[in-house]
């Protein structure tokens, strides 16, 4: 079923790329409608092993049957790529997963509401600072404490950063726990933890669906008559 769910994309994508009104597709300029080579199953194997949890399946075809990344949602999808004897993902905060962890369960819950709440209720204000500088410190500090708990290693265990919207949004794919196989968004910039995307039924977005969906709603902005300036 998934290696049919993949047929005919990189045909898709590449057709894509020759239509007039592809670059308003947003994100385009960044992937520019490119894909890496797929993985071969060694490849693919050798991944896994590294990582010491199999991948879900959707995107296990997609790496092997599509490639190994590029064009899709947003600025593209990571590429994974084996540098110096190792895998891993590239990209603009492909780094806040830690390899160490990629075989934890993803957790149920991120930080307690109510100690999120509170710190936020203790964020510096520079009205309240007679010197800038005094302004300069609290604020800092207060960011490595807003830092230490939202970003916590422990918040995205079992989970790899596939897409990057800009300013700092993410969107990650969990790999391991109950949440495998779905797509959650990271708008912790914006002091909001992380969340599933979800479709029209409230049903939690797989990998394959938030890539297709998104192939889809390219090929409609693509075909549509070139915006005038």
């Amino acid at each position: 079923m998934f290696e049919q769910q993949w047929s005919g994309v990189r045909r898709r994508l590449a057709e894509l790329g020759t239509r007039p009104s592809s670059d308003q597709v947003f994100g385009s300029h960044g992937h520019r409608w490119a894909l890496e080579d797929p993985l071969s199953d060694d490849g693919l194997a050798e991944l896994e092993a590294q990582l010491g949890v199999r991948l879900p399946e959707d995107y296990r075809n997609f790496l092997t049957r599509v490639g190994a990344g590029g064009a899709g949602p947003a600025y593209g999808v990571f590429p994974v790529r084996r540098v110096q004897g190792r895998w891993r993902w590239e990209g603009d905060g492909a780094d806040l997963a830690d390899p160490t962890m990629l075989a934890r369960p993803f957790p149920e819950h991120g930080p307690d509401p109510e100690v999120l709440d509170a710190l936020l209720a203790e964020r510096p204000e520079e009205e309240d600072f007679d010197e800038i500088e005094d302004f300069d410190d609290a604020a800092e500090a207060w960011d490595e404490r807003w830092g230490a708990l939202m970003f916590a290693p422990e918040r995205t265990a079992g989970a790899i950063v596939i897409s990057h919207l800009g300013c700092a949004q993410r969107e990650w794919l969990i790999i391991s726990g109950a949440h495998r196989g779905t797509v959650w968004s990271d708008c912790r910039v914006d002091d909001t933890d992380l969340a599933p995307l979800l479709d029209d039924t409230g049903t939690p977005v797989t990998f394959a669906r938030w890539y297709l969906d998104w192939l889809e709603k390219a090929e409609l902005t693509a075909h549509q008559p070139r915006t005038k300036a």
